[in-house]
């Protein structure tokens, strides 16, 4: 008899054994799934998907330590031509929140719309877009707009037209990060989105958001100061992405190929810029990181004037001439009161 319960005690023991091993694995896929944690990820860090890196800078300056930023939009990848893959896809719909600007990536705004994600933040709606189009001035002998290429004297911003990026029927400029004014503004909306969705650390977000606020507003200050006596108003770039920043500054945007950096300019379009950077005192033509600097020098050496970096800040990468927005906002603040002439 004794031996009968003995061996029973030798099947029950394995038994047992492997009973706490599966609740141990339960436990551990109910962590890694991110159900476990107070803001949604295993270590209670609120999970934050940003398309591209202003939406990424933002989360990162207001989040600090209680959020894991992500990006959809690799350092060095141009982000208007950006195509999402299905692990990107996947871990956009695993996020606590997203953050995006419509319009500007329409890739990201498809997967957006069919990520089922609850907090979804569209930096769009939290500033007033603004259109960037003809401006009626003609004081250079062309027509308002500059005829049919769609390049418009001061802020020339023609992204809903034909240059093969959608930013909206209504054709509103989505560069809007590039005032420091608007990007405040914006900052302020998702400062807020993070205290609703993570309302433990509520008090956090809004100390960050105030800091990063009183930071932009001392960036705005350095530009106002920075550009108000110059020799020229005008400048000449590849990418016409700096309307908003024009706007603000009192400055004359001109873009050589529209908004897309890579494509050639029409004869015309070289021939006239050649006329106004004459007339208008310009002396350097810019072009940026991201993409090439073939047509910038291309017009230079047709006209003598210098090359150098106006960045957009559509990403970080070695080249860049700063480590984040503030570095590479100052160095493009730099870079234009040395080809205007500040006085």
């Amino acid at each position: 008899m004794k031996m009968d319960v003995m061996n029973v005690r030798r099947r029950l023991i394995p038994t047992a054994a492997l009973a706490a091993t599966v609740a141990l694995a339960a436990t551990a896929l109910t962590a890694c799934s991110g159900t476990a944690g107070a803001a949604g990820a295993e270590d209670g860090k609120l999970d934050v998907m940003a398309s591209f890196y202003p939406m990424q800078f933002l989360a990162e300056q207001i989040g600090k330590d209680h959020v894991k930023v992500y990006t959809l939009t690799k350092p060095g990848v141009e982000p208007h031509d950006l195509e999402i893959t299905p692990k990107q896809t996947a871990q956009l719909g695993e996020a606590d929140v997203v953050l995006y600007l419509k319009t500007l990536q329409p890739a990201v705004d498809k997967a957006v719309a069919q990520s089922g994600v609850k907090n979804i933040v569209d930096a769009a709606t939290l500033t007033k877009l603004e259109v960037h189009g003809t401006s009626g001035h003609d004081e250079h002998g062309g027509e308002p707009g500059h005829g049919e290429e769609g390049h418009e004297h001061t802020d020339g911003d023609e992204h809903a037209k034909d240059d093969g990026h959608n930013h909206g029927e209504s054709g509103e400029d989505p560069h809007v990060w590039l005032d420091p004014v608007k990007y405040a503004e914006i900052a302020k909306g998702v400062g807020a989105a993070l205290e609703k969705s993570d309302p433990d650390h509520a008090a956090d977000y809004q100390k960050n958001t105030d800091d990063l606020v009183a930071k932009l507003g001392a960036l705005d200050t350095e530009f106002k100061d920075g550009l108000k006596n110059t020799a020229s108003k005008t400048f000449i770039t590849t990418h016409s992405a700096f309307g908003y920043l024009a706007e603000r500054y009192g400055l004359d945007q001109e873009g050589i190929s529209g908004v897309d950096p890579e494509s050639e300019p029409s004869p015309a379009r070289m021939k006239e810029l050649q006329t106004l950077s004459k007339q208008d005192n310009v002396t350097t033509v810019f072009f940026e990181t991201l993409a090439s600097d073939k047509t910038a020098k291309t017009l230079a050496a047709d006209t003598g004037l210098k090359t150098d970096v106006l960045d957009p800040l559509e990403g970080i990468t070695d080249k860049s001439q700063g480590a984040d927005y503030f570095e590479v906002m100052r160095a493009n603040l730099k870079n234009l009161q040395k080809a205007l002439g500040t006085k």
